[in-house]
């Protein structure tokens, strides 16, 4: 490796944390500099952590630890499953502070400072190996969010910014419990340890249960969903972008790192309950998304269907799911945070998010028109763009577990196509309406900054996938042995009248590994 011994995880959270305190002192245009800078710093460290990343080396790398007290130590490092979602949190934030830019007017550094802390924090719950550690910076995020969401939000902002604040610690109280229970059971808040740990069954249900009430809010999944809609609409544009592209991610992170590694029969037990969920959430939040006037509603409501394809294809307990699931998010984080940078576009010029005061903007905005098609194709899994390779993946591993839920979570592409198309009709073809919006300017020097990059990283994604997945191959892998001696018994197995976890899901995980190597 080429940087044994040097901090660097620890640098990736002081830079924006100092940038932060900074911001909170200067005036508007060196806070907006300022932060721009450091995001960029932060990116450029990003990179390099990749480069250094040795794939198919040891699974934990960069560690930093330092005992702080008794039972709590700042321990930090990265498997490849963490470097992907640490890459996704430095692409956006850059992109975040040139979205706010021009539309942020009023206390502006404190806005730049809100949004570096909650890049630091981003960082450290993908970074912490201590169980303790994780539970703050988890925790923490919420409090830049509220804020972003309740000063600099829209006219119900108050309201949305309570209920993002108070379904999401409500779930996390539980998980804190459990915490404390673990660690006394364990003897050590160590993640890496605790991975491997053998908890009692019947107390596995319980933990599972505690960190499920958590994740659950965070992914979002459905019923407990109600929070996003709101809070998106309410958001400034570049909050929605990183709600949508890096929170909506802790989530699932969660179930990774804790549910079905510490709890594997538990998860194997409740794999029936996530899937019941996740089902419903792609077919009515996908109906729901097909009658809203409002953009951002509608693209809100689609991320619930999408993050529903993550939960089956986690559950799914094979490899082609799990590589699936995280595909998905890192797409989605990509494709969502790109739709609503499009709608903030169009909101910058009109001041209004009603889809029908729009139509016929590939007139006058061509260039707009044309990043919005393709992040429309991406979001509805065209091939070739980075929504396919995920959502095909995640299909392919719950297909071995259960065909009925695999058709019904297709139709989720299928109602996606038709929300997603209807989107784009109305807003980018048709007659132009209105004399405001037919007189729109197209994508300035700014935007085309901040969708360029995103264009390209999803048509990469898409294209060539395999850099994406080769550095979490061999966690996935590890993760899958792990979880592979409770794996429930599908519908394929049964009627082949195989054992659950028998030789023929051994042959399929040894020969995907086999073909991917």
């Amino acid at each position: 490796m080429i940087m044994d011994g040097f901090p660097i995880l620890s640098l990736m959270l002081a830079v924006p944390l100092l940038a932060a305190v900074g911001c909170l002192f200067a005036e508007a245009k060196t806070a907006r500099a300022l932060a721009l800078g450091a995001t960029l710093v932060n990116f450029a460290l990003g990179v390099l952590l990749w480069a250094s990343y040795d794939i198919g080396g040891a699974q934990w790398q960069f560690v930093e630890k330092l005992p702080l007290f008794a039972g709590f130590s700042w321990a930090l490092g990265i498997d490849g499953i963490a470097l992907m979602l640490i890459m996704l949190s430095v692409f956006l934030m850059p992109i975040c502070i040139g979205a706010s830019w021009t539309s942020i007017e009023k206390r502006v550094g404190e806005y730049m400072a809100a949004f570096l802390l909650m890049e630091t924090l981003m960082i450290g719950v993908f970074a912490a190996q201590d169980l303790y550690l994780f539970y703050i910076f988890f925790e923490a995020g919420l409090i830049p969010m509220y804020l972003i969401i309740g000063i600099w939000g829209g006219a119900d902002r108050i309201y949305a910014s309570y209920k993002f604040f108070l379904y999401t610690l409500l779930g996390s109280v539980l998980m804190l419990v459990a915490m404390l229970w673990m660690v006394n059971a364990a003897g050590t808040t160590d993640i890496p340890t605790l991975m491997g740990y053998d908890f009692p069954p019947h107390a596995q249900t319980w933990l599972w249960l505690a960190f499920f009430a958590s994740f659950a809010v965070k992914m979002p999944m459905w019923p407990v969903h109600t929070w996003l809609p709101d809070a998106h609409v309410q958001a400034p544009t570049a909050g929605s972008v990183i709600l949508a592209g890096v929170l909506l991610k802790m989530g699932g992170y969660g179930f990774i790192r804790f549910s079905l590694p510490m709890f594997p029969e538990a998860s194997a037990q409740f794999a029936g309950l996530v899937f019941a969920l996740s089902m419903l959430a792609v077919v009515l939040t996908s109906l729901i998304a097909l009658v809203q006037h409002d953009m951002k509603k509608l693209i809100a409501y689609s991320s619930v269907a999408h993050m529903a394809i993550v939960t089956i294809g986690l559950f799914a307990f094979n490899v082609q799911g799990l590589e699936g699931s995280m595909i998905v998010m890192l797409s989605h984080g990509l494709v969502s945070g790109a739709l609503f940078l499009c709608v903030g576009v169009i909101y910058d010029r009109l001041h209004t998010r009603e889809i029908d005061r729009y139509g016929g903007l590939s007139i006058n905005m061509p260039n707009y028109a044309l990043f919005f098609m393709l992040f429309t194709m991406a979001s509805v899994g065209l091939p070739g763009t980075s929504g396919f390779v995920g959502e095909f993946l995640s299909l392919a591993g719950i297909y071995q577990v259960s065909s009925g839920v695999t058709a019904v979570c297709a139709t989720g592409i299928i109602l996606g196509a038709a929300y997603m198309l209807y989107l784009y009709r109305r807003v980018a073809f048709g007659e132009q309406k209105n004399a405001d919006a037919a007189a729109m300017p197209d994508i300035s020097l700014r935007e085309w900054l901040m969708l360029g990059p995103i264009a390209v990283a999803v048509l990469w994604m898409g294209v060539y996938p395999e850099s994406f997945m080769a550095p979490m191959r061999k966690d996935i892998a590890a993760l899958d042995a792990r979880v592979a001696r409770a794996r429930p018994e599908g519908d394929a197995k049964l009627a082949m009248g195989k054992p659950a976890a028998g030789g023929h899901e051994h042959a399929v995980h040894e020969a995907h590994g086999g073909e991917a190597h």
